[in-house]
């Protein structure tokens, strides 16, 4: 990604519909987190955001991980996780070994070396949102997260009333 931060915001006027307006936004912030993220995990800690949130999945987790779920926690494609855990495991921060039930089931585990990287990763990783969310009050954190968790079950909502009309 180049150093350029897409701003979603950047065309749309105050005549736009509200909805558009607040879509784009957030489009904007998530992209501005990110590209804050991504950066510092690249300067501080030399990863990049996949390989993290695999170390997240795998610290969260009690006990290894199947290859299969450790991809659909993360919604990505089982050739994606599969480069980047052999890349893991070349470094020495995640261990695989065929599941016990299954042989043909890759199971993966964080290394003692990968807990403690990804701790202090972690460490590192709360600082940077909490500075990047420093403008917000606790109080006015609650609120958007509320505001948030609504707007979540709207979308979860209209999608399955557009199942639901898809089916009839």
């Amino acid at each position: 990604m180049s150093n350029e931060r897409p701003d979603y915001e950047s065309g749309v006027g105050s005549k736009d519909r509200m909805e558009l307006r607040v879509w784009l936004r957030l489009l904007t912030c998530t992209n501005l987190l990110e590209h804050g993220v991504r950066n510092r995990l690249k300067q501080t800690a030399d990863t990049t955001l996949p390989r993290f949130d695999i170390l997240a999945q795998l610290e969260r987790q009690d006990g290894p991980m199947s290859m299969g779920d450790l991809s659909r926690r993360l919604m990505v494609s089982n050739g994606n996780i599969t480069g980047l855990i052999d890349r893991l495991a070349r470094e020495g921060l995640v261990a695989r070994a065929a599941s016990p039930n299954d042989r043909r089931v890759q199971m993966v585990s964080l290394t003692d070396k990968g807990a403690a990287f990804f701790k202090e990763t972690a460490d590192h990783h709360r600082a940077w949102v909490g500075e990047m969310m420093a403008g917000l009050s606790a109080e006015e954190m609650k609120g958007l997260h509320a505001l948030l968790a609504k707007l979540k079950e709207s979308i979860l909502a209209a999608e399955k009333d557009n199942r639901l009309e898809a089916a009839e």
